[in-house]
Formats: structure tokens, sequence, C-alpha cells
């Protein structure tokens, strides 16, 4: 309630109407500054409140650039600044705010702004009285009024949070969803309708099934002109979906984020001051996924199921190259001895590679994490064919001339396995298997790839590369033709004649509102059109595209 009275106050003396009055006027947010304007109103009219006090209508100024700003600290209010700063060059003999949440909410700005006050003998008022911070009794209440206030907030805090923790435990707390979900007009949680969306999702998580790396499926995403779907939370509501450029950070954003595994997931994310950026109340960081406060498996439809959410997260994190966490990386290929495992003597961290020469074919080991995060010249580099040289001598005299025999042998008998592999190989592709196909058989039978591993499609292709077996597929190593000698489609053709994605032609096969064969499991489509089928699939594609214009 404002109480404008014009009795004089014994704390107000000429020297202070002699300088000048300061109405502060602040919301919190933009939406209270547009949804409660009578408040606003209110704080406008303590003008009246200094002119009541002897101040002429022109020596009060309103200071009302924080509005839509949080009195809570971390946010810069530049009303307040220039609000001190008037304090402190004496320009100021009076101070009215509706309260002392206006002025501040947290104890730092109320106590600096109360310490200026009081030594440059300027009042305080609000909408009921006067207060002279010098005064032992005054000073005392204007410290309770701040502490109030910043507790105020905290309870505000704390109860709004732990409704949202509750609604939240029973996945009702409406979330952001990431491009590939949506609410329906229920307000259920479903896969994207759009089916080029759907399609696209569905490749990342695939690609990176047979890449194991994000960066890996960045690059393949940007080789083939494919963008991703983003919805951004900048910006008006509702938040539509965007296609933007494959880039890691996005590609990961898509592997880590468990709503594509059908997961509810609420406390992803905690604040962390120390990570507060310029213009914020406070910074986040992730949270473990132990520690998330609320997961909910199974809540919604999903693109992958938790249990590989959660083996990706695995090969994530194991893909970091940092030695001293036992991480192993992302396997590369080259032709050093050590590339992976070498450590600089100097610095302790792990070497990374590079070639020079007139070929790019001679190995260095180069120990560079201080010029790449810091700036400062390199740690040290080392050829790496003299390292390797000595490595496998040390190996070597370390042998006692009967293990050497024994390695030997063992060499033997590794060289004949490598033949009699390149032997269940090249009958196996004469029979018209697929690489996946080789390699499930070569399992059965009871070969080991590298590493103790099971074979898979990546590693037969690559001794079929090695070994110069030709591929089984109808079209050879060249690219499909739009239609085969039949006069059936590939997959390019057929998207030609319907107007859409190959993607979408695999998505039309999968549905059943196309007919297709293959002579085996990974061999290229040929796909049956007729010129009636391609005239309703042309109409449908039309519809859509029609309907998705007058829907946006």
């Amino acid at each position: 309630m404002l109480i404008s009275s014009n009795v004089a106050d014994e704390r107000l003396t000429t020297a202070h109407r002699a300088k000048l009055a300061y109405v502060y006027v602040r919301q919190s947010s933009v939406n209270q500054v547009r949804q409660h304007q009578e408040s606003t109103e209110l704080q406008y009219r303590l003008v009246d409140r200094a002119i009541g006090l002897g101040w002429p209508a022109e020596r009060v100024q309103v200071i009302d650039e924080d509005l839509g700003k949080s009195g809570a600290g971390g946010v810069d209010r530049h009303g307040f600044q220039k609000l001190i700063a008037e304090i402190g060059l004496g320009n100021a003999g009076l101070v009215v705010s509706l309260d002392a949440s206006r002025l501040a909410r947290n104890n730092r700005d109320w106590h600096q702004l109360l310490e200026l006050c009081s030594v440059f003998g300027v009042v305080i008022a609000d909408g009921e009285r006067l207060y002279d911070p010098r005064a032992y009794h005054d000073r005392l209440l204007l410290g309770l009024s701040g502490i109030m206030s910043e507790a105020e907030l905290d309870q505000l805090r704390m109860r709004l949070h732990q409704g949202e923790r509750q609604k939240a435990a029973r996945g009702e707390l409406r979330l952001p969803l990431p491009g590939g979900l949506a609410y329906d007009r229920a307000g259920t949680i479903i896969l994207n309708p759009d089916e080029e969306v759907q399609a696209r999702l569905h490749l990342v998580f695939a690609k990176f099934r047979e890449l194991q790396s994000a960066c890996r499926v960045m690059r393949y995403l940007d080789r083939n002109g494919l963008s991703l779907p983003v919805r951004p939370l900048l910006g008006p509501s509702p938040h539509e979906v965007v296609w933007r450029a494959p880039d890691s950070a996005r590609v990961l954003s898509i592997l880590q984020n468990p709503a594509y595994a059908g997961a509810y997931v609420y406390g992803r994310r905690q604040k962390d001051p120390s990570r507060c950026q310029p213009g914020s109340l406070t910074g986040t960081v992730k949270v473990a996924i132990a520690d998330w406060a609320v997961c909910l498996h199974a809540a919604h439809p999903g693109y992958i199921s938790w249990k590989e959410f959660m083996a990706n997260q695995g090969r994530l994190a194991d893909n970091v190259c940092r030695y001293e966490a036992g991480h192993s990386g992302v396997p590369r290929k080259g032709a050093a001895l050590l590339q992976g495992i070498a450590v600089c003597g100097r610095c302790g961290r792990r070497m990374s590679m590079r070639y020079t020469g007139p070929h790019a074919d001679y190995p260095v080991y180069c120990c560079r994490s201080d010029r790449d995060q810091q700036g400062s010249a390199m740690c040290q580099e080392v050829r790496a064919l003299a390292v390797d040289a000595l490595v496998e001598r040390i190996v070597l005299d370390a042998l006692v001339p009967d293990q050497i025999e024994i390695a030997l042998a063992a060499a033997g008998q590794l060289e004949q396995k490598s033949r009699q592999l390149e032997r269940r190989i090249v009958e196996l592709n004469a029979e018209h298997k697929m690489d996946g196909e080789i390699a499930a058989k070569l399992n059965q039978e009871g070969f080991v790839a590298a590493r103790g591993c099971a074979f898979k499609g990546e590693n037969v292709w690559l001794l079929r590369t090695r070994w110069g077996i030709p591929t089984v597929k109808i079209n050879g190593v060249d690219k499909n033709p739009m239609r085969w000698p039949d006069g059936s489609f590939s997959i390019q053709g057929a998207a030609a004649q319907l107007g859409v994605t190959p993607q979408t032609v695999f998505d039309y096969l999968a549905r059943g509102l196309l007919v297709g064969r293959q002579l085996s499991k990974g061999q290229p489509w040929q796909i049956e059109l007729s010129d009636d089928q391609i005239r309703q699939i042309r109409n449908r594609v039309r519809r859509t595209k029609r309907s998705k214009k007058e829907a946006s």
C-alpha cells in the first residue's frame, strides 16, 4: 500500500532537499512487466511520494533501466549501478523504492547501498516511512528487510523446485523436446511425424553403430550433404524443427540425449556458480547418469533401446583420448607401431601422429597438447621409424633362443591361419555372400579377428581390399545406375522418379508402399515401379507438402 504524507520529518533537512531524489523502479522479468502492469504503475507513482516530501518535480529522477531484470545478483543491473554512482558522487539526498526487494534481492548489493547511504547521509524511503541508515534502529530495520528479501526469494525458489520435482517424478512435467520428438494434441510424446526427420535420425544411430565415432558420423553426413533436424529453444514459441549443417556438437547432442531412447529424464544438468557466464544468473554442468533426479525408462517411443543408449555412452566416453583415465580412444589407421599408445617422456601425455615426406608416408610422434591448448611451443616430436625399430629390438633382445623358436612357430601358425582365412572368404564371396554374412560364418567356424574380437562386416571388407577379392555386388564397385537392365529402379532412380529423398524410398520399402528385391542382404535394391504407382505416390507427396505449407 502506498501512503503519501506531506508531514515534515526530522530525518529530512534542507541539505537533503538541496540534492536530487531518485525513484528506483524494477520488475524481475519481462513477463512481470507485461502481466503485472499495476505493480509497475505503483512504482512510478512513487514520484508523488518524493514530491510530497518536499522535492520539486524537476528534481525527482526516475531510474527504470532495470525493468525485466532480476535483483538476485549475477546480472548486470545498469540502473542499480547508476544509482550507486549518483550516491557516491554526493548527488542524492533521497532514494525511494516500493520496498527492499525492488532495490536488491541479495545482501551484497543491499548492504553496499546501505553503507554508501550512511556515508553520504542519504535517506531511504518506501511506500510507508523514511529510514536514516545512520540511525541505529533504522539501519537495523533496513538490514532485516534485506535479509527477509533474500530469504523470501530462496523460499520461492525452493517451493517452485519441489513442485517441479514432484511433477517430474510422475512424468507430467512438460520438458523441451529434441527435433526427433513432438507432442501430439493430447500432450503425449510421439516420434516426429515428419518421415524425413525420422529417417535422418535412424541414419545417425545406424552410422554410429557402424563407425563407432561421433566425428566419423559427422564427416559422413557432411560428405553426403545431409543436414540434421534440430529444434532451437530460443525465439518465439512454438519451436519448429529446422535443418542445420552437421557438426560434432549436434551429432553428440543426438547420441547423448536419453529422450531418443524413450526415457523421460529430469535433472541432466545442475547449477554450478563457478561456471557462470556474463549475463546469466548461474552456470550449469552435466550430471552423471547414475545421479539423474528422475529417469523413467520406456516412457514414450524412441529411436533406440535403453541398452543401446548406455552402450553408446560407454563408447563415447572411451573415445576421449585420456591416457591417464584408461580410455583407449577412437581406433585409428596408420603405419606406426606405437600409434595411440605412445606417451611423451617429458610431460606424460598421449602423443599424436603426423606424416611427413614427399608422399606423406613417414610417421612422426608429436606431443602438441601445449600448442593446441595454450598456444605455446610444441613439447616435442620424434620420428617414428627410429623409435619403432628400437622397440622391436628391445622386444627381441628380451627373448631367449627357445622363445624365439616358439615365436617363429607361432608366426608360422598365424601365416597358415591367414592363408586358410583368405581361402571361407574367397569361397564364401564366390557364393555371393555379403561381408556381414561372411563375418557371421567365420565366427561360427571359430575364426577370431584382431585382439581376440569377433569378425564384423568391416573386418571382412578390409581383408577383401587387402587381398584384392572383388565385391559381389551386381554393379561391382561402380555407382548404381538410375535403372537396372531389367527395367527395375535403383534407390536413387526411384527417388528421382517419385520426387523424394533416397531415405524416404527406404522408408516406403519398409512400410510396404513400394515393392523391391535384393539378390541377398546388402545387395543393391531393385524396385518395381509402374506408371500408376509413380503417379499415385507423386500426388501423395504433393498433398503432404501442401498440408505442411498450409499448417505453417
